[in-house]
């Protein structure tokens, strides 16, 4: 895609791919973000969700603002000419004449919508994960490349990167607080995801699958990609940016139904990450209804230990350097779109493109470690030829893939 020439900025054109719940959200925030950013065009594979999308950020710029909120409603009128749709939408947008571009889409399209997105110029916000694959990661990083060398700003969705409390705990912890890192330990625990829709007659095998994308490993990367990765992430943020040598992991369905719908997805994994000096760290994640849901990081070191867990607002460190987080909280994903916009705006724009692709990556081979039964190394992730995406796409025919066996499921 040939780049058009940059636009002078007084107003900020936003364009949303991907008109879901957290598409919303975003585009809510970036309209807040910026007194002069406007929602200039929104693309969605599927017609039915753009008048929905529209509707909720209207109603939530309303319970918001109140009585100031006609500015900001004037900034989220979208004319239907500028409302793409389809499995290629985001092309049409790019071309619309946007500045900055929300990816909001499912997993499976990020690598390509970020790539075009950056060869046409325009600044990013691109939610978590990036990639679901090696090539996907390896596309991504050249992305966050040419971005920094456009000059073009490039923000992950790894929204607790922008939370108060967690980045002052996160800066004490890099400055010494408890010593040399010996042990890191994450967990997500959750119920579940969005109830599976059954399979509709009209729908396609690729229609069914999208429609219940968290449920196909090829679209979502399987929940320790798509949604535990924000405490891997957490991992990647305590070790200041080390990577890890391999990984070691179980997982497996031991609750989750048997339905063409629930798909191939494992409702739990376990982890183990080796670094350099002996340092080790562990991730626990679960899908599991009826079990109590937890999102806590702790940190132990040659001199104290830190607690952190944002959902119930602990960030504590232990030892000769015992602290409390003080710090006022914040909405971080507002924040992060505060930032993406001020960077934009300053001429210095955010790029944490490559963190947020090697965050993304520690869950990847997670799960091929988990699938397989083998011990997978960073190098091993990084250069796999496993390519989940489709060559082309289309409204098709694609069965849906099995459930990984673990030591009979191949690494590629």
């Amino acid at each position: 895609m040939a780049r058009e020439p940059r636009r002078s900025l007084s107003s900020l054109r936003v364009g949303l791919v991907g008109c879901g719940g957290r598409g919303t959200g975003a585009a809510i925030q970036a309209i807040s973000a910026d007194p002069d950013a406007s929602l200039w065009a929104v693309a969605d594979a599927f017609p039915e969700r753009i008048e929905p999308c529209l509707t909720n950020l209207t109603d939530e710029l309303k319970a918001q603002h109140g009585a100031g909120a006609d500015s900001y409603l004037r900034r989220a009128e979208v004319p239907r000419e500028r409302r793409f749709v389809g499995l290629d939408s985001h092309a049409a947008l790019l071309d619309s004449g946007v500045d900055v571009v929300l990816l909001c889409t499912p997993p499976v399209f990020r690598p390509k919508q970020l790539a075009d997105a950056i060869a046409a110029g325009k600044h990013v916000f691109c939610e978590k994960p990036v990639a679901i694959d090696g090539p996907g990661i390896r596309s991504a990083l050249e992305s966050a490349k040419r971005a920094k060398e456009a000059n073009l700003a490039l923000m992950s969705g790894f929204c607790w990167r922008h939370s108060t409390r967690e980045r002052e705990t996160y800066e004490k912890i890099h400055a010494g607080a408890i010593g040399d890192i010996v042990a890191v330990y994450t967990n997500y625990n959750a119920t579940g995801w969005i109830q599976p829709k059954p399979r509709q007659p009209q729908w396609s095998d690729v229609e069914f699958q999208l429609r219940n994308w968290h449920y196909f490993h090829w679209m979502s990367g399987d929940h320790i990609v798509e949604q535990a990765v924000h405490a891997i992430d957490k991992i990647h943020w305590a070790m200041n940016g080390r990577l890890p040598r391999q990984v070691t992991a179980i997982g497996g369905r031991a609750t989750r139904p048997n339905l063409p719908e629930t798909g191939n997805v494992f409702d739990h994994f376990g982890l183990v990450y080796d670094y350099d000096k002996n340092v080790r760290a562990f991730h626990m994640c679960r899908h599991w209804p009826n079990s109590p849901s937890d999102n806590s990081d702790y940190l132990m070191g040659t001199l104290g230990t830190a607690t952190v867990n944002g959902w119930n607002d602990t960030h504590v460190i232990t030892g000769p350097n015992a602290w409390q987080s003080q710090a006022q909280r914040n909405d971080m994903y507002q924040t992060e779109h505060d930032e993406l916009f001020a960077s934009i705006r300053a001429g210095t724009p955010y790029n944490d493109g490559v963190a947020m692709a090697e965050s993304c990556l520690m869950a990847i081979m997670g799960r091929m470690a988990a699938y397989t039964g083998q011990v997978v190394t960073w190098d091993q992730a990084l250069n796999s030829q496993e390519n989940l995406l489709p060559s082309d796409w289309t409204w098709t025919e694609r069965p849906a893939p099995g459930v990984a066996v673990p030591g009979t499921t191949k690494f590629a």
